[in-house]
């Protein structure tokens, strides 16, 4: 490490000598130059020999840290840069780095709602302009799911402030059954993020049962500085280990599930499995396939095969099996069994 230390140092030296063109630099200039530098950094003598100088204006000279410096010799002693406008700390972007830059940039502002990032915000404006200046503006290669209509996305930065400085909330909340808003005294514990909405994971007391509340029904939020905190051992995997979305249920309702998918939904499902405990219990000579999956039957589950429509077919348990078809019975009666 220390040695690539001694080499930048060194490359940067040589670079700003060099810029300057009301000298004429020879090699030992530049070695004299080097050791000043590195004893200035580094606040001890080094005697940077000539070999080193040489090798560090070949790689330079070279594409191997893209610097491709213009460095020529005249009168066959004196060291120049041939474009009097060249320097290693202002070398032009590739295509690649321009792309490259431009997605982690796009990337980047998905965060835009946390104060955890609002120091970026500089250096993202900087990195856009400096990718306009340096390229035409292209369409982006990858695209984030995000809904910037989205109610509540204003809370993100008071909830993950709370959680980082394990500070009691007061939350204004009305559920989609709930006539007129509540107060509710809150513990937070985790932010979780499923289908593109947003939900606080915490207790609304000590010894409580762990609540889920959805940001988009949050009106108002403020901290509860009288309130203690306290996480009661908490632990967001172990939490949602058994279930597909946000809805905990209880242990009566965890089962061990056996879906069969059609020929062409199997290889979505096998490539991208719909829970960490899938399996494959068979595979039958159609192309279809039977998996197991251990989860919660909640509704985001029921909605997750649901979404499969035909191509899916719940074999056990029964009870979500029975679930399941009275709900596409009332699908088909929405377009009539008559028709």
């Amino acid at each position: 490490m220390a040695q690539n230390k001694n080499a930048l140092i060194r490359y940067k030296t040589i670079d700003k000598c060099l810029q300057n063109q009301y000298r004429e630099w020879t090699l030992d200039d530049l070695i004299e130059a080097c050791s000043e530098a590195l004893y200035e950094y580094e606040g001890r003598d080094v005697n940077v020999s000539k070999r080193s100088v040489q090798l560090d204006i070949q790689m330079m000279r070279s594409d191997k840290l893209g610097y491709n410096a213009p460095i020529v010799v005249y009168n066959k002693k004196y060291y120049r840069y041939e474009d009097e406008n060249y320097s290693i700390t202002d070398i032009p972007l590739t295509g690649s780095d321009m792309n490259v830059l431009s997605e982690t940039v796009e990337m980047l502002k998905q965060f835009k709602d946390f104060s955890l990032f609002s120091e970026l915000g500089g250096i993202i404006q900087k990195l856009e302009d400096k990718i306009y200046v340096e390229k035409t503006r292209q369409e982006p290669i990858i695209h984030l799911d995000k809904n910037e209509n989205l109610k509540g996305l204003e809370h993100l930065d008071i909830l993950y402030q709370a959680i980082l400085k394990e500070l009691c909330l007061r939350i204004t909340y009305q559920s989609f059954t709930a006539k007129e808003p509540s107060d509710v005294p809150f513990i937070p514990y985790l932010l979780k993020e499923f289908n593109n909405r947003w939900f606080l994971i915490g207790r609304r007391k000590l010894g409580g049962p762990v609540v889920t509340l959805a940001l988009d029904r949050m009106l108002e939020i403020g901290y509860d500085l009288q309130r203690t905190y306290d996480r009661e051992g908490f632990d967001g995997e172990e939490y949602f280990k058994n279930t597909i979305g946000v809805t905990v249920l209880n242990e009566e309702q965890l089962k061990e599930v056996h879906l069969k998918l059609d020929a062409y939904n199997a290889p979505y499902a096998l490539t991208k499995p719909i829970h960490h405990s899938q399996k494959v219990v068979e595979e039958l000579e159609d192309g279809s396939v039977v998996i197991s999956v251990k989860v919660h039957l909640n509704f985001e589950f029921d909605r997750m095969i649901l979404g499969f429509g035909e191509g899916i077919e719940v074999l056990k348990p029964r009870i979500l099996r029975k679930r399941v078809q009275r709900k596409l019975m009332r699908a088909m009666e929405q377009y009539g069994l008559n028709e």
